[in-house]
């Protein structure tokens, strides 16, 4: 079962865990603990003297001889401490004997809470093996990567002075550890009960710890009358958590969540868990080892019902009580919710009325086990020239191949083996003729849990028995009668014995104990301290095998297998590949795919890389300047609706359109694209959509994050409308939706969802075809998504110190970085992140080499890739590296790699605390040139967002634009070429190589230019992708335009510019004074702004600025400064669903101002425009251009013209002295400045008229200026409107046609 990381939920989750658990674990635990025992509690394998005695091992000391030497030195001699009581262990620290040459170079740590079945510390994977002494007097000293808690503590020397022996002394750092500990017999359940009959919980925080000798039994369970169920159980010595808050409501997705964690767990060692949940969230700590995930379903709380079990499951009529064996073993701080469960036992406060015989204390284990590595063996003595042969033992590995017992007969032998995962005998004869008999019984005995072997010889057969299981024992016929030789080898074969027989197996990774030698368990202790019986490299009274597929270090769902010393992944069906499944075998999009050549075609594709998201397939469209990438859902086309049950709305009907197992990978589609749409269409006959125009809706749609949406396709969020509602030709008026004219024939409603963040649609809930007669078909179209941001996502560094920072990256045990980049330099760091020491950096070398250089605690490692072809070539090329706990890779353009196996021991953790420096490092020159498409462990890091907040580095790639691309003006894009640069200015309304060159028409009488922003079926016009203008935007709702054009006419009144929507929402540019009329809804009037203060239709060309950010309207005419206006509270902001631009004359269908079409629309503009740009749309240029597909027409004579629109040279004038400031107090004295000299012509008499005549002009001015002000006068009538928007309409009799006819065209 994958997992994925939830960084938000683990974090809360953290923080919260942190605030309960005992504020003690905040103390610091470093006491010093060895020093202030007795000599007596200092033990070892053996002393060359008295005053070389283990007690004298104290660090800094001198007694004695000053400190421990062993009698021999190798690797089988141990110093012991008893520390007396159990103690949590943080830190370790060693010395060499006091002034001498004997020290410690190498050693092992062993602990135990008995003083038997010891335990190794591993670390990253492995046995530990500590790094001590280079001289008698320096201590060295290293903090646990984890504590531990035992009683008693052994050092093993691995490695010595060359110049003396083994010398010790040493510290042990650490606390005081104490809590109640509870012996569990297999009976016993300790039942704590809930001080409320039900509960209802939230969060969980539930602690214990455990040791047992047995792989099956329940730890704890819990469990309501409702289905909800919390069982924490062993299973073949594998803990295994199971959950279940609830089944989702509709029945879609089941709420058992079951996560397994560890193994080898029946060791006898302590073992600690910790479970944290809020909500659906929950943290699966088991030694150190954390798992986050998230439980199925859609339930937040547990309910639980009168108890929870510890121990075993009580017996229960409740619906999902099981079986379970119930746990044999020792439990100690068991918390619950905050309460000490160890603690209520003690004082009786909890029902422990099924213990036989209730004990605080746990049982030393009576197993001695041998732990076996390749060059091991142990020999033992039995019963000579006897007529039978016993032998058993049990064992453990992970080796499919090893010898288990090889023992010498008279006249033969018997070989026991484990071969390929099965346990194989052979026995050899040597009398009167050589044969041999095989018999085998097993299979996958390798799976590191126990298993016992007994083989049984006597007389003239042979039994081999598995498992105890004598229903299945094999037995085989011998032609010899079986005479013992007396000695039997364990694990392996002593090299000096010479007898003429040899296995066929040489040694035995793993363990064994109970083992017997002619049915006598043999004291493996005694052999130990010099009973009959020899051995070599082998570990007494442990067993140190470790499990390398736990955690699972093969990711996306890689297969692990493993032998003693490493494991392997098998990537197969993954989608991935590498030493560990961690690199992705598909590309990351359709963009992608087109950048290697490829042509339309299904595809696989990867959207986060080696994130945890599954690769999946879609349909990428190449046929286009911007690639489309399609995904089709599981719903087929006009799939009918059936009567179904929705907890939530009565009578409702759940219906889903896409797997849920492709939602998340979709969400990263849609982040990522550029745009993206789905079509959803609703047939029905008497089942009513969205019960408009008041009611709630009865069909809703579910999309991206959950979120509930209640407007349909054609339409847009916050309007519960159709497409036919906003375009006002529903079936019927009265409604916004076809459908919810509730009319026994067919109907439907239609269009195109566009609002990207909230695609796509996941679910659908239909409600309304439960009556008698109600039918509905339902069709949700593929997901469609345009371009590929993250792909293209590019920062070009411009100076050797500039650089982006970025949060620390986290990749601790697997870690892989790819981008691209071009340079002219010849070398630069590309990226760096430190750690104390750890660190790893990208770098180019030299013009032709890349270099990958890391530490992980072992030392630098650099792996460097060359290219034959220089790099600082100013091409793109690709950088791909990553590093895991297998092995290091660097690739360079898919071609050149280089790869470095990692050490067999040693560390595995990249440990960083920097910020990640992209660009630069550390004292070191940095990168100059462009990075694109930076993705560190699946995530593409936004280069351009931080890149426009960054001194030195600029979003996007600079290479020949960085000199030359301020030529390309009025928004003309730089396109960067091999060998120079072009101006685009296809999203301009200029020409010319440097888009300088005004693009214009003179309008004849009765001329006007029409462009569709949205089709007729309600999706936005994006026909211009691969022509001059390109897509206008990807929603179709306005929270900001820009406006600008040029014009210049001598005849008034004229529309200018007229742009419509869907809705009454409109924007106009009218001319008889220059009028700007905004009406967004809300409003009974339009927003208007007058400029009356100048003849405009004057025959000179002026230029229009006009720009809203929200409710902020700024205003600029031809030279004179920006001017500031303000909507109204009360007004919306959005310009809803923009549909057409008109220029010159509006023909338009529905309901249009009247204002607009009885003063200013006939007989229509004529003179000249240019320069005409709405947003990103050229809407005159593209009616002008002929073979640019493209939605604008003309309508009568228009030829094209520059209009001598050039920019005036008039210096601005100050506020002072301008005519149209609003502020201005010398309006009187503004007069048309072109007109003055005939004014001063004209005489005194002219003077005396034209004061008289600025003094009217003033006074009228000062009465009716409004500074930009809307008019407020209560529209009678206006309460009956269906709508704000048509308020207007409704109040003015004039219009009264309109609405009755207003589906006819207006052309006036």
């Amino acid at each position: 079962m994958r997992r994925r990381r939830l960084p938000g939920p683990a974090a809360a989750l953290l923080l919260w865990t942190l605030g309960v658990l005992d504020g003690a674990a905040a103390q610091k635990c470093d006491e010093v603990l060895a020093t202030p025992l007795p000599y007596s509690a200092f033990s070892a394998s053996s002393v060359v003297s008295s005053d070389y005695g283990a007690g004298y091992a104290k660090l800094n000391r001198r007694g004695g001889a000053g400190g421990w030497v062993p009698l021999n030195s190798d690797r089988y001699q141990w110093l012991q401490i008893d520390l007396k009581a159990r103690k949590q262990i943080t830190a370790i620290a060693t010395q060499g004997r006091y002034s001498s040459s004997d020290w410690t170079k190498q050693y092992r740590f062993l602990y135990s809470d008995t003083g038997s079945n010891w335990r190794a510390y591993c670390q990253d994977g492995n046995i530990w093996t500590f790094a001590a002494n280079r001289n008698s007097d320096r201590s060295v000293r290293h903090d646990l990567q984890y504590s531990i808690v035992a009683r008693f503590l052994r050092f093993i020397p691995m490695d010595w002075s060359e110049e003396g022996r083994i010398g010790l002394r040493v510290e042990v750092y650490g606390c005081s550890y104490w809590s109640d500990v509870i012996s569990f017999d297999g009976q016993g359940v300790i039942s704590y009960r809930f001080r409320a009959k039900k509960m209802k919980i939230l969060k969980d925080l539930i602690s214990l710890k455990f040791k047992t000798t047995k792989g099956d039994g329940v730890l704890l369970h819990g469990e309501g009358q409702q289905g909800d169920y919390l069982t924490l159980e062993l299973k073949r010595a594998k803990l295994l958590l199971q959950i279940n808050l609830g089944s989702n409501q509709y029945g879609s997705i089941l709420g058992h969540t079951a996560v397994s964690s560890g193994s080898l767990l029946d060791d006898d060692h302590w073992h600690s868990v910790v479970i944290e949940r809020y909500r659906r969230n929950v943290n699966f700590t088991l030694d150190q080892h954390t798992q986050s995930f998230r439980t199925n379903g859609e339930f937040d709380h547990l309910d639980l019902d009168y108890e929870i079990s510890f121990g075993g499951i009580v017996s229960s009529s409740k619906p999902s009580s099981a079986g379970g064996d119930h746990f044999v073993g020792c439990m100690e701080e068991i918390f619950y919710n905050g309460n000490n469960i160890t603690n209520l036992v003690r004082r009786k406060k909890t029902d422990t009325s099924s213990f036989r015989n209730l004990t605080f204390s746990c049982a030393e284990s009576r197993t001695f086990p041998v732990f076996f590595n390749a060059t091991s063996f142990l020999l033992l003595t039995g019963r000579t020239d006897f007529d039978t042969m016993s032998v058993s033992l049990m064992f453990r590995t992970w080796n499919p191949n090893g010898l288990l017992l090889f023992t010498p007969l008279l006249y033969g032998g018997v070989e026991v083996s484990l071969t390929e995962g099965k346990v194989t005998v052979h026995i050899y004869v040597t009398q009167k003729q050589n044969t041999r008999v095989d018999i085998s019984s097993g299979s996958g005995l390798n799976d590191g849990q126990w298993h016992s072997v007994h083989l049984l010889a006597l007389e003239s057969f042979a039994m081999l028995t598995i498992n105890g299981d004598e229903t299945s024992s094999v037995r085989a016929t011998i032609p010899i009668q079986i005479h013992t030789g007396g000695s039997y080898y364990f694990g392996g074969k002593n090299k000096m014995d010479q007898t003429t027989l040899s296995p066929t197996q040489r040694s035995f990774q793993g363990c064994m104990q109970l083992i017997h030698v002619d049915d006598q368990l043999v004291d493996l202790q005694a052999v130990e301290q010099g009973a009959p019986g020899t051995f070599e490299n082998i570990g007494l009274n442990m067993c140190a095998i470790i499990d390398r597929c736990v955690p699972n270090h093969c990711e996306h769902g890689g297969r692990c297998s493993q032998t003693w010393d490493t494991f392997s992944c098998a990537c197969e069906g993954t989608g991935y590949t590498g030493a560990t499944c961690h690199t992705p075998v598909h590309e990351q999009s359709c963009e992608a795919y087109k950048h290697l050549g490829k042509t339309s075609d299904m595809y696989w594709i990867d959207p986060d890389g080696s994130g945890p998201l599954e690769p999946f397939k879609v349909n990428c469209n190449m046929t286009e300047e911007k690639v489309w990438t399609t995904v089709a859902n599981d719903l087929l086309a006009q799939s009918p609706v059936g009567s179904g049950e929705d907890l939530e709305m009565p009578n409702s009907t759940w219906i889903s359109s896409v797997l849920s197992s492709l939602l998340l990978q979709l969400n990263t589609i849609t982040s990522s694209a550029e745009h993206c749409e789905q079509h959803v269409a609703y047939g029905c006959r008497m089942s009513r959509l969205l019960n408009t125009p008041e009611g709630s809706p009865y069909t809703w749609w579910v999309g991206r994050g959950n979120e509930k949406h209640f407007y349909w396709g054609g339409s847009g969020p916050g309007v519960q409308k159709c497409a036919c509602g906003i375009e006002r030709n529903c079936t019927d008026p009265k409604y916004f939706c076809n459908c919810d004219a509730d009319q026994r024939q067919w109907r439907e409603d239609s269009g195109v969802l566009m609002y990207k963040d909230h695609l796509p649609v996941s679910h659908m809930v239909v409600g309304d075809t439960s009556r008698p007669g109600s039918e509905a078909k339902l069709t949700v179209g593929p997901l469609r998504c345009q371009g590929d941001r993250d792909y293209w996502n590019t920062a070009s560094f411009n100076t050797p110190a500039s650089y982006l920072h970025f949060p620390t990256f986290q990749g601790e045990t697997s870690a892989d970085i790819s981008f691209y980049f071009k340079t002219s330099s010849t070398y630069g760091v590309f990226l760096e992140n430190l750690g104390s020491s750890d660190f790893i950096r990208l770098e180019l070398k030299s013009p032709t080499a890349v270099s990958f250089s890391f530490d992980v605690g072992n030392g630098p490692v650099e792996l460097t890739v060359r290219s034959p072809t220089p790099l600082n070539n100013d091409k793109w090329h690709k950088v791909e590296a990553e590093r895991n706990i297998k092995e290091a890779v660097l690739q360079l353009d898919r071609r050149y790699r280089e790869v470095r196996l990692a050490p067999p021991q040693g560390h595995t953790r990249l440990q960083l605390y920097s910020q990640l420096f992209v660009g630069a490092a550390s004292g070191q020159r940095g990168f100059l040139g462009c990075v694109r498409s930076l993705k560190m462990n699946g995530v593409t890091l936004d280069l351009e967002e931080r890149a426009r907040v960054t001194p030195g580095v600029k979003p996007g790639c600079s290479g020949h634009c960085s000199s030359y691309g301020v030529h390309c003006q009025n928004g003309g894009k730089c396109v960067e070429k091999y060998n120079g640069y072009s101006c685009d200015c296809s999203l301009t309304a200029f020409d010319g190589p440097f888009c300088t060159e005004d693009v214009g028409g003179y309008f004849e009488t009765g001329t006007l230019v029409r462009y569709d922003l949205m089709s007729d079926s309600g999706s936005l016009s994006l026909k211009e992708d691969k022509g001059l203008l390109g897509p206008l935007t990807t929603e179709a709702n306005l929270t900001q335009e820009e406006l600008t054009f040029s014009f210049s006419t001598s005849n008034a009144p004229s529309v200018l510019v007229y742009i419509s929507s869907r809705t009454q929402d409109y924007l106009a540019v009218v001319l008889r004074t220059l009028q700007i009329r905004y009406n967004l809804g809300g409003l009974r009037e339009p927003f208007t702004i007058s400029q009356d203060t100048r003849n405009m239709a004057n025959g000179q060309p002026h230029n229009v600025n006009i720009s809203r950010q929200d409710r902020i309207i700024q205003l600029q005419l031809d030279h004179y400064p920006s001017i500031s206006y303000s909507l109204p509270e009360s007004s919306d902001t959005e310009f809803n669903l923009v549909k057409t631009i008109f220029l010159g004359k509006v023909f338009e269908t529905g309901q249009i101002d009247p204002v607009i079409i009885e003063k200013y629309n006939t007989p229509g503009f004529v003179g000249c425009l240019s320069r005409v740009q709405f947003n990103r749309v050229a809407p005159l240029k593209a009616a002008l251009r002929s073979g640019i597909s493209s939605t604008a027409s003309v309508q009568g004579v228009l030829v094209e013209s520059n209009c001598g629109a050039s920019p005036l040279t008039i210096p601005p004038m100050s506020a002072a002295y301008d005519p149209w400031h609003p502020e201005s107090d010398t309006a009187s004295n503004a007069i048309d400045g072109l007109n003055r000299n005939s004014a001063i012509i004209g005489g005194v008499i002219a003077v005396v008229i034209f004061i008289v005549l600025c003094t009217l002009v003033f006074l009228v001015r000062h009465m009716f200026r409004h500074k930009g002000s809307y008019h407020t006068n209560e529209a009678k009538g206006a309460e009956s409107a269906d709508c704000a928007d048509a308020a207007i309409i409704v109040n003015d009799p004039a219009f009264s046609e309109t609405i009755d006819e207003s589906k006819k065209e207006w052309f006036i």
